[in-house]
């Protein structure tokens, strides 16, 4: 191929010059995306530079230009096909208070499917207690062993020893729990991969467990104690869980993919962000859950009154609506192409 160079260079060389300048704009100014027109003039700039660099490789008496024209092209081929972070540092208020919420909300179905499936599972255990006495002593696991005892017994040991404990045991229980909370709460999302089948199941014996040991204790006369004890902690645990399985039912959902042609690894990598999303917000709350587990649902009368503890229950639970009531609900921009994909 034959080129005038001069002319060549004197036709071209402003459109080289001209990429080159958006290139250095979009490094100097990551966070920005780029504007649909701007955009189009940059993937028409990439193609112009492009088919020069195929008209000028033969000519071996320009090494130099070829290089410049080869890295150009390299610079812009990447910005093109790289998926830009709109917010490069990780801001964990935003994070927690707004894109939490956000997805909670947008998979908000799965969650009322998931509290639908614990009730039952809280129905079940209520009316297996109430049929058969001796039926807690099969269902519940070894772990939970000094719920097997008589509930007037234990809530008057409990008493007995309320605050008796150092804060280093405390500490250990807490972590265990938080340790015991998130391991369930990362099965109930990845059961998910069984077509949520593993996750109706765990959140179904969970609300066995539940209904069980709650009628057991309402029985017993115990009411007052029950939710002296369970709601500082249960009003964010449990949630905390159903959140999980929300995520596994919403995994479930996108591989069944029941009405969408969409393909299947598109759908799961449409789903991840938003499941690492829940994931991590049931382990921040999983974690303020164990340290009030251990640090405070343990204290009972007469250290801490039962109606304290009541009332930081319910304050926990109208923060928690709060948190998940708020944020935008248009989906902030995780990520901005540069120019669409598509485009040929």
């Amino acid at each position: 191929m034959i080129i005038d160079l001069p002319r060549f260079l004197a036709t071209e060389q402003p459109f080289w010059t001209e990429l080159e300048k958006i290139l250095d704009r979009l490094q100097s100014h990551s966070r920005q995306p780029l504007p649909l027109e701007d955009a189009k003039r940059f993937h028409f700039l990439y193609q112009k530079v492009s088919a020069d660099l195929g008209r000028i490789t033969t000519f071996a008496s320009e090494p130099a230009l070829r290089s410049y024209l080869e890295a150009l092209t390299a610079r812009a081929y990447s910005e093109i096909h790289e998926t830009r972070s709109s917010n490069t540092r990780f801001r964990p208020f935003h994070w927690f208070f707004r894109e939490f919420p956000r997805v909670f909300r947008k998979h908000r179905h799965a969650f009322y499917l998931s509290l639908i499936i614990t009730l039952i599972g809280c129905l079940f255990g209520g009316l297996a207690t109430l049929l058969d006495p001796e039926a807690k002593s099969v269902i519940l696991p070894e772990m939970f062993s000094p719920l097997l005892s008589d509930p007037s017994e234990r809530v008057a040991m409990e008493e007995k020893t309320s605050g008796g404990t150092s804060s280093g045991e405390h500490s250990v229980f807490a972590s265990e729990l938080m340790v015991n909370n998130i391991s369930v709460s990362i099965k109930a999302l990845a059961f998910g991969m069984t077509y949520a089948f593993g996750t109706i199941i765990l959140l179904f014996y969970n609300g066995v467990i539940l209904g069980l040991v709650a009628l057991d204790y309402i029985r017993a006369g115990q009411t007052i104690f029950l939710l002296g004890w369970l709601l500082p902690h249960g009003v964010i645990e449990i949630p905390a869980i159903l959140i999980a399985g929300q995520g596994g039912l919403a995994l479930g959902q996108t591989l069944i993919g029941h009405g969408d042609r969409t393909p299947l690894t598109t759908r799961l990598r449409t789903l991840g962000p938003d499941l690492t999303t829940l994931i991590g917000g049931v382990a921040v709350l999983l974690v303020w859950a164990g340290l009030i587990e251990s640090f405070f649902s343990q204290y009972h009368s007469p250290v801490i009154p039962y109606s304290l503890k009541i009332s930081f229950g319910f304050i926990e639970l109208i923060c928690l609506i709060c948190l998940l009531c708020s944020g935008t609900e248009k989906a902030p921009t995780n990520s901005t192409p540069i120019v669409d994909k598509s485009t040929p």
